[in-house]
């Protein structure tokens, strides 16, 4: 489990084939210095499992499923990339429950600046968007964010990407602390809706179907 607090920005050393998936070689001097094999690191919103580190980098599988629904298929040698590590039992939750576990990607469609923060209006997938309320809690490229703004539910046949969308505004320690500072329209990242609502649905949707609780 990962609180969305970013902890350092890594950068991609490494690609290599991996069966049909890739082998990620992260420049990340903090994350590796004390990295044992096994551990759970999360790159940009993705929980990755250690399988090999020196003082300066640490190694990860990815398996072509996750290159399929994550932004980290589009990642190059070079991109730079959000890393934290597992949350240590009794450790302060700063942020909020994040599981690496990626829903889906958004696009960025518009970044306004203001007088010391930065507004994102991103994307929101159709199935993803009664998952994320004003006021909640959102991670973005592995960032924990509070919603700021939110599009109405849809009154119609959704024909837009953009139909769906939300807004989190960034302050000048997120801008400089993760790679949500340079972001620019167009740029595709990783979604993550709070873990909460993702049960509330699915309980919701049993309570509906009268056949569900029978199973």
């Amino acid at each position: 489990m990962f609180t969305g607090i970013i902890e350092e920005i890594g950068e991609i050393a490494a690609i290599s084939a991996s069966g049909d998936g890739w082998r990620l070689t992260v420049h990340a001097p903090k994350a590796a210095a004390d990295a044992v094999h096994g551990e759970s690191i999360a790159v940009s919103g993705v929980c990755l499992t250690v399988v090999d580190s020196t003082e300066t980098t640490f190694d990860a599988d990815v398996m072509k499923q996750t290159l399929d629904v994550s932004a980290l298929g589009a990642v190059q040698v070079g991109s730079r990339v959000n890393i934290e590590k597992a949350m240590p039992v009794g450790a302060r939750l700063g942020g909020h429950i994040v599981q690496g576990h990626v829903d889906g990607v958004g696009t960025v469609l518009e970044v306004r600046p203001g007088a010391e923060w930065r507004v994102l209006r991103i994307s929101l997938p159709t199935a993803l968007a009664p998952l994320v309320v004003d006021k909640g809690s959102i991670s973005v490229a592995g960032t924990s964010l509070t919603v700021s703004a939110v599009s109405g539910p849809s009154t119609g046949s959704v024909t837009r990407s953009d139909e769906h969308w939300f807004e989190v505004s960034l302050i000048p320690e997120t801008l400089e602390a993760t790679t949500l500072g340079a972001l620019e329209p167009g740029d595709v990242i990783n979604l993550e809706t709070d873990i909460l609502a993702r049960h509330v649905e699915r309980l919701l949707a049993f309570r509906s179907d009268p056949e569900g609780g029978s199973r």
